[in-house]
């Protein structure tokens, strides 16, 4: 038995096809499955039911996939150790940022990050939350930076700051000349929000208990983009929310359609996460410092209410 072959099976029962399975190991499919093929034969175990399409785990294959999880993480930590005891900080290191944070925080501190640690390959990827969980997971980033709490026993969470929502208000709207909003006066068919799939459209719903399925409107619209709804909303089309970072880039004028909420204000708390094999620590720590460095001055609320992103019944 092989780390090599483990990897393989995990590979395989990842993506349940050993073609696909091989390419993304770097090898062969041959090469792929007659490892495969030795390692049952030695366990005199059926580790795939490959009568199936998708191939599938047997009941057996289920726990040996399992365990070479842990077996994969552990042989992992040896070089960990050797990195950490030398104090190096380099290496390959995949890091996915939900949507909703990437454009703002990334450019705070990326140039940072790369000229104090050049030594580092730094691979982002933008992805969902459910995308973050499901990779981080099966180990294909290192760590992630998602609004939380996440409420997943297999993540470890490190809270970076936390980010007040802030009411964009056109001219006219019933709002606008308020000097605060008072959550109870929100009402979700007067809010642009973001297409499902983004965690910050989870909180407004969440923040928002007057949640109606029916609308006034004569039109539905869900955006990805911050900027497409800050540009409906000047035109008169509805109120939003939208995070405190993001205000930072408006211009004066529009910046007077901005309102805060009344104390405490509700707001999002952003985490670094990572696996609980707590892998690349040395990285990890790292890269917490120097997001810690950069927010500090932009943004230090404490005095908050924080809505979580999970969809609650």
């Amino acid at each position: 038995m092989t780390i090599t072959q483990l990897k393989y099976v995990l590979s395989v029962a990842e993506y349940q096809n050993f073609t696909i399975a091989a390419e993304h190991s770097f090898v062969t499919q041959p090469t792929l499955s007659m490892q495969i093929q030795k390692l049952e034969d030695e366990l005199n175990a059926q580790i795939f039911n490959r009568s199936t399409k998708p191939i599938e785990l047997t009941e057996v294959g289920k726990k040996i996939v399992e365990q070479a999880k842990i077996i994969v993480d552990e042989s992992n930590r040896i070089t960990d150790i050797v990195h950490q005891q030398k104090g190096y900080i380099g290496g390959e290191f995949k890091l996915g940022i939900i949507p909703t944070i990437m454009p703002t925080l990334l450019p705070m501190f990326l140039n940072n990050f790369t000229k104090k640690y050049p030594k580092v390959k730094l691979i982002i990827e933008e992805l969902t939350t459910e995308e973050i969980i499901r990779k981080l997971t099966d180990g294909h980033i290192d760590a992630a930076i998602a609004a939380t709490p996440l409420e997943n026993e297999a993540i470890k969470e490190r809270p970076l700051y936390y980010e007040p929502f802030v009411g964009l208000i056109p001219e006219g709207h019933r709002l606008f000349n308020h000097k605060n909003i008072n959550v109870e006066e929100l009402e979700v068919d007067d809010i642009l929000l973001l297409e499902d799939g983004h965690c910050f459209k989870d909180s407004v719903l969440n923040l928002c208990r007057s949640y109606r399925s029916d609308s006034n409107r004569n039109f539905q619209l869900q955006s990805g983009s911050f900027d497409t709804l800050i540009k409906l909303s000047k035109e008169g089309l509805g109120m939003t929310l939208i995070p405190y970072l993001q205000t930072l880039d408006l211009n004066d004028k529009d910046k007077l359609h901005l309102r805060e909420f009344e104390t405490p204000p509700p707001a999002r708390e952003v985490s670094l996460l990572y696996h609980k094999s707590q892998l690349k620590m040395q990285l990890i720590e790292a890269l917490k410092s120097t997001i810690d460095g950069v927010v500090r001055g932009a943004i230090s609320f404490s005095d908050v209410k924080i809505i979580s992103p999970l969809q609650r019944n």
